[in-house]
């Protein structure tokens, strides 16, 4: 079984030598035959010549560079575009996670699909970071039906067909076991270390909460009406439709056999308007299969655009 391990790092110049040794170090003595592509998001300090510099030493590393900083979801993609291992691993460039924990994922990973990590003594400021997290997971994991301690943890391990046929896009790389879990995928869960961040900033804050929430009502439709739009998009408006029909049918009798005026009737105007928002909504859904259509029909494009490559590729 080989392994490819996929950091993003973004302003990691203080943390990129000590993480090498240290993820070279836990591999070798593991006896784990591996590559290490590292994806350089745009680093505006001197992340990326230390990179290329730990890739001169080492045969086993790629480094791939980013034309600008596209964020950790498109660098995640980057890195599992190039990965050539059966079993792909990926964790944070902060040093917060540890590398010794990756033959645990591996052992794990030989009857699971997907091996996801939980830092369960997390070492981060509660307010700020634990907190939201455990808020947040608490209701990805109920919407989406995928119950996981730690989605926001990096350090995971999936089997090479399962991460080669995920598309990722906004901040999705945290929804990875739920988007995978729609195709059948057996995911455990195993508590790993973390440590607190030894040097440099944290490039997380409390900003990233609106856009996790906008992409989970993303995975939540992805996940049950990606390939059929017309059904959800078409109950709400036969729901409206219904509902508008039936408040335009008591008032027909209302006119027809009592014969009281309507003309200045707001639950005229409601009818009305939800008979037409229906209309509209079931157009929306009919859009949606024609564009899932030429979706699965058309070429994807890419996310991200490599400016260079160092280190042996496919």
């Amino acid at each position: 079984m080989t392994v490819s391990i996929v950091i993003p790092v973004y302003n990691e110049e203080e943390n990129v030598e000590t993480l090498h040794e240290e993820l070279k170090a836990s591999l070798e003595e593991a006896g784990i035959e591996y590559e290490i592509i590292y994806v350089d998001d745009g680093s505006t300090d001197r992340t990326l010549p230390l990179l290329e510099l730990i890739q001169s030493r080492s045969p086993h590393v790629i480094v791939l560079s980013l034309r600008r900083n596209f964020g950790q979801t498109a660098a995640f993609a980057a890195g599992f575009d190039f990965a050539r291992g059966d079993v792909i691993v990926t964790m944070d460039g902060d040093l917060q996670n540890e590398p010794k924990d990756i033959p645990r994922l591996l052992e794990l990973i030989k009857d699971h699909d997907l091996v996801s990590g939980w830092r369960k003594k997390r070492k981060d400021p509660f307010f700020s970071r634990r907190l939201p997290s455990t808020i947040a997971n608490w209701v990805i994991s109920r919407v989406t039906g995928v119950k996981l301690h730690d989605y926001g943890c990096s350090l995971k391990a999936y089997r090479r067909d399962v991460i080669k046929n995920l598309r990722l896009y906004g901040e999705m790389h945290r929804f990875i076991p739920a988007v995978a879990s729609w195709y059948g995928v057996r995911i455990a869960e195993v508590e790993t270390t973390h440590h607190p961040r030894r040097r440099g900033k944290s490039k997380y804050g409390i900003s990233r909460t609106v856009r996790v929430v906008l992409d989970l009502i993303t995975v939540k439709f992805l996940q049950s009406f990606s390939t059929k739009p017309l059904q959800f998009f078409g109950s709400i408006g036969m729901g409206g439709g219904f509902f508008g029909f039936l408040f335009l049918f008591y008032l027909s009798i209302e006119k027809i056999i009592f014969g009281k005026p309507i003309g200045g009737r707001p639950l005229l105007l409601l009818g009305a308007l939800l008979i037409i928002v229906g209309i509209q909504f079931i157009g929306m859904g009919l859009l949606g299969e024609m564009i899932v259509r030429v979706y699965h029909e058309t070429q994807r494009k890419p996310i991200y655009v490599i400016k260079k490559v160092v280190g042996p590729s496919n």
